[in-house]
This record gives C-alpha cells, structure tokens and sequence, in this order.
C-alpha cells in the first residue's frame, strides 16, 4: 500500500472516528514486521518517484496561487513553492507530521515507559516511511542510532580551536563541519554514483549525523558549562534519554522530557528559516553535512532558533525587576515597557501559526503534570493570560498567541539545564530529524536545484504602472 495513500485514509478515518483508542487500533494495522528502515525506504521510494512524475505531467501547469508585490518584498510570506513531504503546517491546525498531530503522535508513537513521551526514533521512522513504528522497530532504530554514534578525535579538536567564550551555536555548527570529513554521499558523488541512487549515501550520511550530533552538542556543553568533563554515551538508553544523559540530566523525568524536545521541536514543514536553508544548500548536492550546518547558521539568528534562549533571559529579566509573586497588573505594566522600548515580546507570534502553538499546549500540559508549582510556569501562565490582549491592541500582530518558545526554557531551567544561551543547540539537535528525512525523500524523488526568480524595485515599479495602465 503506498504510505501516501495509507495516510489519506488514516486522516480521513481520524477525523470520522469518535475517540483516538479507535484511531489507535486502526493505525497498527498499517505497521510492518521489518525492522530494518533502510529496507522500508527502498520499498517505497519506486512508489513515490512514480507518483510525483504523475503529478508533474497531469497537473504541472495547475496554477496553485498569484505572487503579490506584499509577497515579494515581505520576506515571500505566504508563497506556495516547496515540496515538503515529512510535515504540514496549517495556520489554524498547527503542525501534522505525515498527518499526525502532535497529540496523536503523543498517543501512537511507542514510549519508553507506560504512558510517557514519544520517542524521537519513532518519530524518525514516521517521517520517513509515513508509517506508525511498532515498538520493535523502534528498539532497532535506537540500536542502529547507537552503533552509529562514533566520534573521530579530530572533531573535538576542531571545536577546542575555539574559544570556549564562542557562543555555543558556533561551538555546535563547527564539529558538524568537521563531521563532513565522513561523508559517504561526497565520496560516493566522486565516485560516479548515478543520480537514481542518490538516495543512498543521502541516507548513510543522515542516520550517521542524526547519530552524532547528541555527541557534539553534549561535549559543547560539558566543555563550556561542565569544565570539560565529558560523559559516555549510555548503551542501554534510547536518543532523547542518551542525550539528557550525556549533558549530565540522569533523572527520569528529564529524560522524559528531552524525549518530548526532540520530537516536537523536529520538523515544522519547509518554509521556516533552517529547513529552507537545509532544503536549499541540499537542492546544489551538497551532502547532509554542509547542508544541515547551513541550517544550524540560519538556526542560530534571533528571528529563529535563538528566541528560545531570549524567551528565559526575558522571563528572569522580569523576575529581576518585579519578583517571583508579580501580579497580572505589574506584568502588564512590563510588557508595555518592554513594547514601548521597542523591542518585542519573545516567545509571541509566528510567521504562519494564527493560534496557540500546538507544541506550547503540550510542553504546558507537561509542566502542570510535573511541575505545577513552579514559580516560572507560573509566570509563563500569566503571560500567556496577559500578552495576547496586549498585542491585540496594538492591532500590529496577526497572531498574538505563544509559539513553541514561550515554554521549553521554563522546563529546562527547572530541571536544572539553566544555561539559556545553550538552548538553541537543543532546538539544532532536534531539528536535524526533519531537515534529514527530507533531504532523503529529496534525493529520493530527484527534486532539482531550488533557483527562484528575484527583481529590483525598478522592476517592480515599471511592472505596477502597466500593469495599472491596463
């Protein structure tokens, strides 16, 4: 069965069925016996090369929108151009990865104990074959995801050339540089390979820099904040859990949590800055390395990936003024001081979400299970009571609800991961799942290099005044 078409049945079938335990029995139904992934992606990727050669010659002159001058000088807001296949984000719905909501991978995706958070493998294994894993197939991918975890010396040595004061971002996206030196697509590429099989060292350099990069953002870590006293990987845990352990979080319930991270901070469709860069550097051959470090540079910019870090220093910033206990009253005195300085409020709006962040709701779910008490969660709770009709008033925001970064560093900081400069790395490791499935999927399904058409004003403005004269 092709895995697209088993998944426009299963939104279908969701949306028809009363309750998810239903939608949950269904779903195994649609799972294989393979263990191995490798072997699942060469099954389907026929299927879907056909597929899309279908789509091109009997509706590749369907015109899917008119491009706007707003379009153009507005950063290309709204422009449907990119094929993305691992996710979907809906303004209303927030993001389905492979047609799955974030609460239903919370349901369906296997956990490593009763009831808890999705393991990142599992969601790997759906982004990539649009299949529910079975928990065996889970347990596999961790096991090949740790055979694979193997570190040269010399990356180390690349990342002690710098400063240890370097931000952690430069730190992080300079061992995966050093990494390249591995890359199989590269050698491969050298070699000859033909391009139908692309797809292949795609794959290999991908799980191997999946594998890895828990390793170079633990040692960047350790090396800056631990004093360099770095931790062994843990055969016996799966990624989310190695990863809180190797930056030295052995709790349960952190585990639990970077398990949590990991998987909704993966994929949030193409558009957004580092999956684009990702997609982009790929489309010229690039290999998975140099592509994903593009993206971790695009990652580390305050309109991205760095807003997680300014939403905690933000939050104590107010802490430091007002006190733990602030009343609503007092914090929206701030958020006013905050706005009429000119700067914004971090952790608010988003470039296509027009409601509260999905991924929000869940990591708050999170917090009032675990850590209810916590004077932050407090805090980010009045905000998220505060902040909307403020940004409402000012009539400037479309979407004046909070995104996935209004809450992760209130979770971390209470576990005891304080260092907010840190947090982005975090977000990197975590994106490098998404970026990665479809730079296979990319390879896969040949898709050309991305070179989109870009004028001046001139242009513009002669263009305006006949198309107005007409």
């Amino acid at each position: 069965m092709s895995f697209f078409r088993g998944l426009s049945t299963l939104r279908s079938r969701v949306n028809r069925q009363s309750s998810l335990s239903n939608s949950v029995r269904w779903l195994q139904t649609q799972t294989s016996s393979d263990l191995d992934l490798h072997s699942q992606l060469k099954e389907l990727i026929p299927e879907q090369q056909e597929r899309l050669k279908k789509i091109k010659s009997e509706h590749g002159k369907v015109q899917l929108g008119n491009i706007t001058v707003d379009m153009v000088l507005g950063g290309m807001r709204g422009m449907t151009g990119l094929l993305w296949e691992t996710s979907l984000l809906d303004p209303d719905e927030g993001i389905r990865f492979r047609g799955l909501s974030i609460p239903e991978c919370q349901k369906l995706l296997p956990a490593a104990q009763p009831d808890g958070e999705p393991l990142p493998e599992g969601l790997l294994w759906l982004l990539l074959t649009g299949k529910v894993p079975s928990k065996a197939q889970v347990d596999a991918l961790s096991q090949e995801l740790r055979s694979r975890a193997t570190m040269p010396d010399y990356v180390f040595k690349a990342i002690d050339a710098l400063p240890v004061s370097a931000h952690p971002m430069t730190q992080f996206a300079t061992g995966v540089m050093a990494l390249q030196v591995q890359s199989e697509f590269q050698k491969a590429y050298e070699k000859g390979i033909h391009k139908s099989k692309y797809w292949e060292p795609t794959y290999e350099d991908s799980l191997n820099l999946i594998a890895r990069v828990p390793l170079v953002a633990s040692y960047v870590y350790r090396r800056i904040y631990k004093d360099g006293k770095f931790i062994p990987m843990d055969n016996t845990l799966d990624y989310g859990g190695n990863f809180s352990h190797m930056l030295g979080f052995d709790s349960p319930q952190m585990q639990e949590l970077m398990r949590l991270y990991v998987t909704i901070h993966s994929d949030h469709e193409g558009g957004n800055v580092s999956a684009h860069t990702g997609h982009l550097v790929g489309s010229a051959l690039s290999d998975p390395y140099l592509s994903f470090a593009a993206a971790l540079n695009g990652l580390a910019g305050p309109l991205h990936g760095l807003a997680n870090q300014e939403v905690l220093l933000w939050i104590k910033s107010v802490v430091d003024e007002c006190g733990e206990n602030i009343t609503k009253e007092q914090l929206k005195d701030y958020v006013w001081k905050t706005l009429n300085s000119g700067k914004v409020v971090p952790g608010f709006g988003h470039g296509v979400l027009r409601k509260t962040d999905p991924r929000y709701t869940c990591q708050r779910d999170f917090a009032l299970k675990h850590l209810p008490d916590d004077p932050l969660f407090q805090l980010v709770s009045k905000l998220y009571e505060v902040v909307p009709p403020i940004l409402t008033e000012l009539g400037k925001v479309k979407n004046p609800w909070p995104n996935v970064d209004a809450h992760s560093g209130v979770l971390l900081n209470y576990y005891g991961l304080t260092e907010a400069r840190y947090y982005t790395v975090l977000f990197g490791v975590s994106r490098s799942i998404g970026i990665c499935s479809q730079l296979i999927w990319d390879r896969a399904l040949g898709l050309p290099l991305e070179r989109p058409k870009s004028v001046t004003m001139d242009w513009l403005e002669n263009f305006c005044k006949k198309a107005k004269a007409a």
